[in-house]
């Protein structure tokens, strides 16, 4: 269920959002500051926990996110010398969730709803690139794709996803 989970209750200091076991007050706190990093393309302030496997955010732009990947610990292999598609899908998760961070307000947070990732090649070790932009955002939900590239340009991976917006 997408949004198991996730609900409303008002208490002494005003309405708390749950989503999930996570409670969000209405100033979103920590969740703003993010945001607002992201609008303002900070890039080595960004905090996120997959650098340790190599992952990096390059540039951030309206609606728009651009990140590398380098260095991939031999664990993200599978038996072939591949990255594993689970790893790949974290590295476009970091693109999208950066990408509609930028065109979300104070107050809103969005998740995701929707992804789809299709493998056009497999993606060897090395300096793997990535790019994601907002194609449509309404109040509700937004519509987002991106490119994986292989150490040689070639695209490797086109993904799609669908977020739902929320509001505080």
């Amino acid at each position: 269920m997408l949004f198991r989970g996730c609900g409303a209750a008002r208490g002494a200091h005003g309405t708390q959002w749950l989503l999930g076991e996570i409670a969000l007050s209405a100033s979103l706190g920590p969740l703003d500051e993010i945001n607002r990093s992201i609008r303002e393309n900070r890039v080595d302030g960004y905090p996120q926990t997959n650098r340790p496997l190599g992952m990096h955010p390059v540039e951030f732009g309206p609606g728009s996110s651009r990140w590398r990947w380098t260095d991939q610990p031999a664990g993200v292999l599978n038996p072939f010398g591949t990255i594993q598609g689970g790893y790949i899908g974290v590295f476009a998760d970091e693109l999208f969730s950066t990408a509609i961070g930028s065109v979300l307000e104070q107050g809103e947070w969005a998740t995701t709803a929707e992804m789809k990732m299709s493998f056009l090649r497999a993606l060897v070790p090395g300096n793997i690139e990535g790019a994601a932009r907002v194609v449509r955002r309404t109040r509700t939900i937004a519509f987002l794709e991106a490119t994986i590239t292989t150490p040689k340009g070639e695209p490797a991976v086109l993904c799609s996803s669908t977020w739902a917006i929320q509001r505080a």
